[in-house]
């Protein structure tokens, strides 16, 4: 099984570059972590921000594994605890399925994404920037990695 964060944006600052390949990094063997980074559709005067949505859509796709169970982050989405989202981990390593975690751009996911039967994921009810969304999810996932791992880098 292999988890994939995909987010639409790219030129990130360096610190989210080396947060997030840092725990990366730290991951088990038995569930790697890859970062798949596209291109934000072109916003212009004028343009139906509709458009660009359709084209990081079309992006996405394109990048993502088939047949993966999908999670899109949303700030309207399920709040999780980190034992929770452990659980979410082992139950997609139990069925050998891909886990695949969507960041959407500056307006958002495709309501694609977000259809009826989709799984819709809250890292808090606070915006937080993209960039900062990345580096949360990557520590969560390391933090859900260690719990299942039995490994003290979590502590209740």
């Amino acid at each position: 099984m292999r988890i994939t964060v995909a987010a639409v944006g790219q030129r990130m600052p360096d610190w989210v570059k080396s947060a997030c390949d840092d725990y990366v990094k730290r991951m088990p063997r038995d569930l790697p972590v890859q970062l798949i980074e596209v291109k934000p559709g072109a916003r212009a005067e004028g343009r139906p921000i509709e458009r660009a949505i359709e084209e990081e859509r079309d992006r996405l796709k394109e990048r993502l594994p088939a047949d993966a169970r999908l999670i899109t982050l949303d700030e309207r989405g399920s709040l999780w605890t980190t034992r929770e989202l452990a659980g979410c981990v082992d139950s997609a390593r139990q069925e050998v399925r891909d886990l695949v975690f969507l960041i959407g751009g500056a307006d958002g996911l495709h309501a694609e994404f977000k259809g009826s039967g989709r799984i819709q994921f809250s890292l808090s009810r606070l915006t937080l920037p993209h960039a900062l969304a990345r580096v949360v999810l990557c520590e969560q996932l390391y933090r859900a990695a260690s719990l299942l791992n039995n490994h003290p880098y979590h502590r209740d």
